[in-house]
């Protein structure tokens, strides 16, 4: 069990890794344009909802002892913010790329 001061740290990687384990699917039929190519790749929204599933289930083990588990949370932070920064960067460059 963490302790008190890890104690936000667990909550956070516990909650994400839920999100990851069973949001990451219902974000795609819910939110096509944030979360499926256009038009639909059904091998790609398969992979991705395997990455993150996968994903999750670690963050959810790295709750229980963020400590020893901290290059994974530091992947997990540093590769998202850098999806964000190029996702980000594509939507303003192509003009395909935005919502419509």
């Amino acid at each position: 069990m963490p302790d008190k001061a890890q104690q936000p740290l667990s909550t956070f990687l516990l909650v994400f890794g839920l999100v990851f384990i069973f949001g990451v699917w219902p974000l795609m039929m819910f939110w096509p344009y944030g979360w499926q190519w256009q038009p639909s790749q059904p091998e790609y929204e398969q992979m991705i909802i395997g990455v993150y599933a996968t994903l999750g289930v670690f963050l959810v083990l790295a709750s229980r002892e963020p400590a020893r588990h901290r290059s994974l949370i530091l992947f997990t932070a540093w590769s998202s913010i850098a999806h964000s920064g190029i996702m980000a960067v594509q939507a303003i460059r192509d003009a395909a790329e935005r919502c419509r």
